[in-house]
Parts: C-alpha cells; structure tokens; sequence
C-alpha cells in the first residue's frame, strides 16, 4: 500500500509541475524577478442605506402578515416558524439561508445593532431566563435611527404567526443575541 501511495504522490507533483510551472524562458525570468507585484486596495464601504432588494424583502416578507405559525413551516399553505419565514422570504430572492435558528447565526456577517437596516436577519435566544443559544429569528423592518422593528412568525400564545415586534422595552431586548446582514 504504501508504494501505492508513493506513486500517487510522485503523480500528483509531476502533474502540478506540468501545469503550474512556466514552461518558456521568458516567463520563468517573470516569475523570478524581483519586482514587487502591485497590490490591489479595496476599500470596505458599509451604508446604513437600505438597498432596493432590502426594501423588497420587507414587501415581500410584509404580505405575509397574518400567516399561521407551524412547528417545522416554512410555506405560506402550511404557515411557518421563525427560521421558515426567514428562510421562505430570502429564498424567494434567491438568497439561500438555513431552517434552522442554530445556524442563522451564522449567515452573512454581523452589524452592530446601531446599524441594522431593513432586511437584516435578527437573532434572538431561546424564551428560557438561561438560554444563551439561538432560539428565534426575524427580518428587522425599521430604519436605523428607529427603534428595532422586526417581523417574525410567533408561537407565542397571544397573537401568534407572522406579525411585527419591537425589541427595546420587550422581552426581546432580554433576548437579543445579533443582526446578521446577508444583503
């Protein structure tokens, strides 16, 4: 077996040698010269301006108010959970996130609460006084400035399915774990 091995590796680099060495004299002087290669800058600009596809995930996401909540639900028909709606409305963009909370969490990359915007992914734990995992999730619908708005698909026993919440004031403030901006 090891032989086996062996001839694999001695294939492997004959092959890269091939195809990733410069086979003319011209380009293995380029290759070795001393030149320092020129460095491409990309500047990182954040807005807090909503994009227009912002604006139509929270449309789209708004016409679901009222739907059923469903352990497991991630269509209108059926109703949804939480990380269902969230997954439900990005993907009717083409924007694929989980149907899980847990992995919500790690979709896009994090924003500072002073910075969500419309369609930014709101993450919460779970109701318990001691959960410190993910346990709910939504799509923040206000402006940043306002305070933070979001809209979800709730079991709670009061009004639940798809409704609009406010974090600051509410339990949800408690709760609040991340932004995540996908967009």
């Amino acid at each position: 077996m090891r032989f086996v091995w062996i001839a694999f590796i001695a294939l492997v680099a004959l092959l890269l040698g091939v195809f990733l060495w410069p086979s003319r004299p011209a380009e293995r002087a380029a290759v070795t010269a001393e030149e320092p290669l020129p460095v491409q800058r990309t500047a990182w600009v954040t807005s807090n301006r909503p994009t227009p596809k912002a604006d139509s995930i929270v449309s789209f996401a708004m016409r679901q108010l009222g739907t059923n909540y469903c352990y497991a639900g991630n269509t209108p028909a059926t109703g949804f959970d939480c990380s269902g709606f969230v997954q439900y409305v990005f993907s009717n963009f083409n924007l694929p996130v989980p149907h899980s909370t847990a992995l919500l969490i790690d979709v896009g990359r994090p924003v500072a609460r002073e910075q969500a915007r419309r369609g930014d992914i709101v993450v919460f734990t779970g109701t318990a006084a001691t959960s410190t995992t993910p346990g709910h999730a939504g799509i923040i619908v206000s402006a940043p400035g306002e305070p933070l708005r979001f809209i979800h698909s709730s079991s709670a026993r009061r009004e639940s399915g798809v409704k609009i919440s406010q974090v600051e004031g509410t339990d949800y403030e408690r709760r609040f774990m991340q932004v995540r901006r996908v967009l």
